[in-house]
């Protein structure tokens, strides 16, 4: 049995740069990844078969709409004999909730795959069937900070980023991704210019100064469709040592970044205290 962790995905920034004739928005985001995510196992058989277990196992949907029998197709329509079998996924991470865990979850299942097919990572297919299955799930494919563009295809060497000590909040909303970007009520129109990645700093004090500067686009929309979304924005800054606060992604998970990991720890506490019904996990973006 091979094993994989499908680690959370963190926007610290995002724009949209623009809306395409074909419905398609153009983004600019820096992404990180959490040390937190679900869980990923597989066995080849000679049938391909999915399992979904977990606290969140219920709000993951039906098994035939799940990115990983989608990234498992896609792979399979590009490398013939692909050598197929069982997954089970634990799914630890809150659904629809901003943090790519489907998308992780679809990247996940393609190393396992390239691992059990002796296929290597850069193998050009994996790339392909990753793009095939949604637009997130190549940059999770080797989770190391990149700054992201188009819309989602176009990714940056990796960033070489300082730990980011943080906690991650949900409130128990799910918010749709095509519903966010209809309520920023974009025209198509030429994309705005984007940043350079050169820019992003490898010193933690400077990265937080850039991040201050910066924002996420889709965090207003968001707020409008689910008022909540400013609830916990708010209990995060008002939280001990937290230096900025922010949504990822479409929402609904916001973050706070502290200055050490005992410091993020505590917050973490006692945010789960006064919000006993959110989901609430200490971590290290990275």
């Amino acid at each position: 049995m091979l094993a994989e962790t499908a680690r959370a995905k963190v926007n610290l920034t995002l724009r949209v740069l623009g809306r395409r004739a074909d419905g398609y928005h153009e983004l600019e985001s820096l992404v990180v990844f959490a040390r937190v995510g679900d869980r990923l196992t597989f066995t080849p058989a000679d049938r391909l078969a999915l399992v979904v277990r977990g606290a969140n196992a219920k709000a993951a949907g039906a098994l035939p709409d799940n990115l990983v029998l989608k990234a498992v197709q896609a792979l399979a329509a590009r490398v013939e004999r692909l050598t197929l079998g069982r997954f089970i996924l634990t799914k630890n991470l809150p659904v629809a909730a901003g943090l790519g865990g489907g998308s992780a979850d679809a990247a996940a299942a393609l190393r396992l795959l390239a691992r059990a097919n002796d296929l290597v990572p850069d193998d050009r297919r994996i790339f392909a069937a990753a793009g095939a299955t949604g637009a997130d799930v190549p940059v999770c494919l080797d989770p190391r900070p990149r700054l992201m563009r188009g819309i989602g295809e176009v990714l940056s060497a990796p960033l070489d980023l300082p730990p980011l000590p943080a906690v991650l909040a949900n409130p128990g909303v799910a918010v749709a991704t095509k519903d966010v970007f209809a309520a920023l009520r974009l025209a198509p129109g030429p994309a705005a210019s984007g940043h350079d990645a050169a820019e992003c700093p490898a010193a933690r004090a400077a990265l937080l100064t850039l991040l201050a500067a910066r924002a996420n686009d889709l965090e207003r929309p968001a707020v409008m469709l689910q008022p909540v979304i400013a609830e916990v924005l708010d209990a995060l800054r008002a939280l001990p040592g937290c230096r900025l606060s922010r949504m990822s992604g479409s929402g609904a998970t916001c973050f706070g970044l502290f200055e050490s990991q005992r410091a993020a720890a505590a917050a973490a506490r006692g945010l789960k205290q006064a919000q006993p019904t959110w989901w609430v996990r200490a971590t290290i973006l990275g």
